[in-house]
């Protein structure tokens, strides 16, 4: 039986690489549409969370797991791949120091495949990265051991689409592009696909499909960069840019709202577009708008830490010696997702100066073990009358919903407000002021 029937008859048996943010949503999917699923983690210690069917993603809860049952095998044994149909690759792809895609891990675990690839399987990437990883990157590993893609195995690249926590939108309900690299691998990635989300988005290449990605994150950090620029002008004019936005909002044609903020996080959008950035310079082509977007966005936690100083200067304070409360210390609202979070910018700059620092987070109980901050190592402090009170300043990173604003504004002496929360949640006060 050939590979696109067993998907069909749910025989095909799937495997996911990578059981993060990413991974772990399509093995519950992938598990309830009647597959067998193996994921695979170098990380011991996910294991054997996962095989206690126990979830360590806060807005995954742990009885999707359980209900996977005997379904779903979790293991650090990646030889089990040698059984697997249908592979799935959902690892990190991050920017080394100098800001340049660094794709071991996609490397690394094409490699681990290559070892164990045999006639008939189906390699899919779901990583974001740049045009050309797929079939030339991949390809040419995949292959060093005499077997063909599209001949000999399938190979595809289909984007994920992941949104922490989104209300609206989920792993199935997301329409999904898929890119082959011959006609038939596209076909019998698709009907992978088809399995377990609304609709499929085919395309005529790999390269097409992983441009798609990069068109989607390009298109959302320059317009938040548009607005980040617009917020640090209308400060120093005295305008209030979430009004602005408001209003701009009522035209029903040709407007979209971006929001500004400290800065950009998440695994996604300040990291993708570099990633096309790189590869043009193949072309001998720059990307201006990206680099220029790339540029304001990064620079967005100095501008907050430098309005934080300006705050305590007008009060006759340094912020050298100042204790600073931090609320929120995830990449965005109402998830424990810390990745490329601004407000780990926020605070080391903080640090650096000298300030006391300390953070309040509902979602991130302990914040430890970034790569580009292993100094920060910190609890999240309570949010009581007396901790309020003592910080000379709150910084208000992200806008969590458990947070009682009017408590906060009660009790606090001081509050810069990089997010528009507290006009949003109609607090009108002195004592806050926009970042």
């Amino acid at each position: 039986m050939d590979l696109g029937k067993r998907i069909q008859s749910k025989e095909a048996r799937v495997g996911i690489i990578g059981l993060g943010y990413v991974g772990l949503p399509l093995v519950i999917e992938f598990c309830k549409a009647g597959f067998n699923v193996t994921g695979f983690d170098v990380d011991p210690k996910k294991v054997a969370v996962l095989a206690r069917g126990e979830s360590y993603i806060e807005h995954i809860d742990a009885a999707h797991i359980r209900q996977c049952g005997t379904r779903f095998l979790a293991t650090t044994d990646f030889s089990k791949l040698a059984d697997i149909d249908c592979i799935v690759i959902c690892v990190p792809t991050p920017l080394n120091k100098n800001r340049e895609p660094n794709l071991a891990y996609v490397l690394d675990t094409t490699r681990t495949i290559a070892r164990y690839l045999r006639k008939g399987q189906l390699v899919a990437l779901e990583s974001t990265t740049y045009p050309g990883t797929t079939d030339e990157d991949m390809k040419e590993i995949l292959e060093n051991g005499g077997l063909k893609a599209g001949k000999d195995f399938h190979l595809a690249f289909s984007p994920e689409r992941e949104d922490p926590n989104n209300k609206d939108f989920s792993t199935s309900t997301i329409p999904k592009v898929v890119g082959g690299y011959t006609e038939q691998c596209l076909k019998v990635a698709k009907a992978l696909y088809d399995s377990i989300v609304v609709s499929t988005v085919p395309v005529s290449s790999t390269k097409v499909a992983e441009s798609t990605k990069l068109l989607e994150n390009i298109y959302r950090a320059v317009n938040i960069a548009l607005v980040n620029e617009l917020k640090i002008l209308f400060d120093r004019m005295g305008i209030d840019i979430w009004e602005v936005i408001d209003a701009a909002k009522t035209k029903p044609f040709g407007f979209q709202a971006f929001y500004p903020g400290p800065g950009l996080g998440g695994h996604c959008i300040p990291i993708d577009p570099f990633y096309l950035t790189w590869k043009a310079r193949e072309y001998d082509f720059s990307t201006r708008f990206i680099e220029l977007a790339g540029q304001i966005n990064t620079d967005m936690p100095y501008y907050v830490v430098e309005k934080v100083g300006e705050v305590l200067n007008a009060k006759g304070k340094a912020l050298k010696g100042s204790k600073v409360l931090v609320l929120g210390m995830a990449y965005k609202k109402d998830v424990d997702d810390q990745r490329e979070s601004p407000a780990l910018m926020i605070v080391e700059l903080l640090l650096q100066t000298g300030a006391e620092v300390t953070y309040n987070d509902p979602h991130v109980p302990v914040c430890q073990g970034h790569r580009h901050y292993p100094e920060i190592n910190m609890k999240s402090v309570g949010l009581t009358e007396d901790n309020l009170k003592e910080a000379d300043l709150l910084i208000l990173v992200t806008d969590h919903s458990a947070y009682d604003y009017a408590f906060i504004e009660r009790h606090a002496g001081c509050i810069v407000d990089t997010r528009g929360a507290f006009r949003k949640n109609g607090i009108k006060s002195e004592k806050v002021y926009r970042a």
